[in-house]
């Protein structure tokens, strides 16, 4: 195992321990997982890191991780891959090239805007910037992704975006790292939680100009970043205080 591999683990660990303190998981359902590049180090998709089916998210462990292929083949792990986690995930790895790290969840401020009727993470919050023009919504729900034909259905509807809103069920967020992919759910659940209260007031919600989005959205370019990877830094400090063990 190389030290590259090990520190994915560990990545996708942290990641899913911290998304159960902060309430983003589901029993022992939905999924993250992280591509990795073929033998020849070309990313394909073909091999990705994914959790384990049947583990709950604050008992994840570095070495709990399962290395699948793109058949669904176990290469590195004792444990199994929910059925659909391998179906959206390895479709999204194989067709949506921008998605190497995928998380999955149906965290519930974003999720109940799925289920509104033409519902949309609206642009008149600091935080809902951050994902003004990349997000994707699949406004139709096809059931459970038992196949390969919904997840490749599911990744047609994610196009060049970096985040997709399944009607009915959920988020997926993708980027290029552990670290900025979960620093864009942290913040789209965010978003959607002040968006679901400001809108339970009854008030009338503010907007902002187009001049000022197009500004944020340059800020934004560089600033995501940067806080994504300290963020991620703070959080995994905190976590060799309080579950060491995750690092196993």
């Amino acid at each position: 195992m190389t030290t590259d591999i090990q520190q994915a683990r560990i990545d996708l660990a942290c990641s899913l321990r911290w998304s159960a303190r902060m309430g983003l998981n589901e029993g022992v359902d939905n999924h993250f997982s992280l591509a990795l590049p073929d033998d020849d180090g070309v990313m394909r998709g073909n091999r990705f890191l994914i959790n384990p089916f049947g583990c709950h998210w604050s008992e994840v462990t570095a070495s709990s991780m399962v290395l699948c292929d793109g058949d669904g083949t176990v290469l590195e792990g004792s444990e199994t891959v929910e059925d659909t986690a391998f179906f959206i995930h390895s479709q999204m790895h194989k067709h949506v090239p921008s998605a190497v790290c995928i998380m999955h969840t149906h965290m519930p401020y974003a999720t109940a805007l799925t289920l509104l009727e033409g519902g949309r993470l609206e642009m008149c919050e600091q935080n809902a910037l951050m994902f003004d023009g990349r997000i994707a919504y699949d406004d139709e729900y096809e059931g459970l992704a038992l196949d390969e034909d919904e997840g490749a259905r599911m990744a047609s509807k994610m196009g060049n975006n970096a985040i997709l809103f399944l009607a009915c069920h959920g988020v997926i967020t993708t980027g290029a790292t552990v670290q900025d992919t979960f620093n864009d759910l942290y913040y789209l659940e965010r978003a959607a939680k002040v968006q679901v209260l400001a809108k339970s007031t009854g008030q009338k919600m503010r907007t902002i100009s187009e001049r000022v989005r197009s500004h944020t959205r340059q800020q934004a370019s560089t600033e995501n970043a940067r806080v994504a990877d300290r963020h991620f830094k703070a959080l995994r400090r905190m976590l060799e205080k309080e579950e060491p063990d995750f690092l196993n």
